[in-house]
């Protein structure tokens, strides 16, 4: 019944024949393109030899012994790739010019959100993200769990997730908010006090969360600034609780005092960090904390309120990110790659990318960097993100060279998730 789902799948995607599909994951394969990127640098003349789901051999092409068995596919003026690593997504969330974040919240049902997700996933997959950090739901519950389960039975197509199932908040910080008189789903899980604080990250880790998101600032109320929301000693707690079960703790994270509190609770990760400052990175550098910039969804969310992008100036949102990413990269701070897609279309996601090299400054290898082998370090994905014997052979071929522009990771020509090819020219 396994065989059958998996060709299932491929079948959905438009891959491989039948017959060629039911011995994809038996018999080894040989992927010659152009050049391989590693997960750090760029290798002309390079194959790759897969058998089952690993890779077995990457090296010059006239090195690698080729079992009697293996079959060739030959990749001709593409380079191939670790699949990509997607550092921040909301695959239960659509974009909000399509449909505002509190009703999609209030309005549609689980059974609607989840089967929209279920194409999410596979457009992220198909895109070449072979990897998601799922980073809430966002009012759907434990959905990502589901979702997960469902993609590694090899019952829907889709990238190897790690979720964090509902996310926690502080009580009253969070939204959709109405009248006072209403009381609506909330699009996080509310906790206050370091005992519930506690058991509210029990309770998700519990039901299936890989890792805790906790947001430490957040709008009080309509129209308000960002303002600090969780004590030191609630943040200490949600850190040190997830750090017993297993999990690292990432912050969403705006405002100077919100990011200082997360950094000092012991956070990995600090999400989106728009108003940080040189003294704020300085201590993340100090104590490893990553940022996960999320440039991507403030440009989407500037042009759904209307800034037409290459006409208008800069909202005074935009100039301030920008002020803030150069003071993280003069601070040394280590960036995860993560868009926030869910926000902006997904099967997107190398906006993000191509933003950072665009208007921010970092290089196409910078990038290509953060998305294989740096996320794959900075998440704890030993078995992936970079090509070489031993990892999961999950692969991606590009048509052109990605280390010019990520423009180029667009043009996606093949897929491989674990041995099983999905997209193939």
């Amino acid at each position: 019944m396994k065989i059958c789902v998996h060709l299932w799948t491929k079948l959905l995607l438009g891959s491989l024949p039948l017959a060629a599909g039911s011995v994809s994951a038996q018999k080894s394969t040989l992927l010659r393109p152009a050049s391989v990127f590693d997960g750090q640098e760029q290798h002309a003349g390079w194959a790759v030899l897969v058998t089952g789901d690993k890779i077995t051999a990457a090296g010059p092409a006239a090195e690698i012994n080729l079992p009697s068995d293996a079959r060739t596919i030959d990749l001709p003026g593409q380079t191939l790739m670790p699949g990509l690593i997607e550092g921040h997504a909301h695959l239960l969330l659509h974009p909000y010019n399509e449909t505002a974040w509190n009703e999609q919240v209030t309005d549609e049902s689980n059974a609607f959100r989840v089967a929209r997700a279920t194409a999410h996933a596979r457009a992220t997959l198909e895109a070449g993200f072979t990897t998601v950090r799922d980073l809430g739901t966002e009012g759907a519950g434990y959905a990502d769990v589901g979702l997960k389960q469902a993609i590694d039975a090899g019952v829907i197509p889709g990238p190897r997730l790690l979720v964090a199932t509902r996310a926690i908040v502080a009580t009253g910080s969070y939204g959709p908010k109405y009248s006072t008189d209403i009381d609506v789903p909330q699009g996080a899980q509310e906790a206050s006090g370091v005992e519930e604080a506690m058991r509210v990250t029990r309770e998700q880790i519990g039901k299936g969360a890989d890792l805790v998101k906790v947001y430490a600032d957040y709008r009080w109320g309509k129209d308000e600034p960002a303002r600090p929301t969780f004590s030191q000693e609630e943040l200490n707690a949600i850190v040190q609780t997830a750090r017993s079960a297993g999990r690292p703790t990432i912050a969403h994270a705006t405002t100077p005092e919100g990011m200082l509190r997360a950094i000092n609770a012991g956070v990995e990760t600090i999400e989106h960090g728009d108003d940080g400052t040189p003294e704020i990175f300085r201590l993340m550098k100090q104590k490893g904390v990553t940022l996960c910039p999320t440039v991507a969804a403030g440009d989407a969310t500037l042009r759904y309120r209307g800034w037409k992008k290459g006409t208008d100036p800069d909202p005074p949102r935009l100039q301030q990110k920008r002020v803030s990413m150069k003071a993280a990269r003069e601070a040394g701070v280590a960036f995860a790659m993560g868009g926030d897609a869910g926000v902006f279309a997904h099967g997107e996601n190398a906006l993000e990318m191509e933003l950072l090299v665009d208007e921010y400054g970092f290089s196409p290898l910078d990038v290509l960097r953060q998305a294989t082998s740096g996320n794959a370090g900075l998440f704890h994905l030993a078995d992936r993100g970079s090509v070489r014997a031993g990892l999961l052979a999950d692969l991606v071929a590009v048509a052109g060279d990605p280390t010019r522009h990520p423009a180029v990771l667009r043009e996606v020509r093949l897929v491989m998730k674990g041995g099983v090819l999905l997209r193939q020219p």
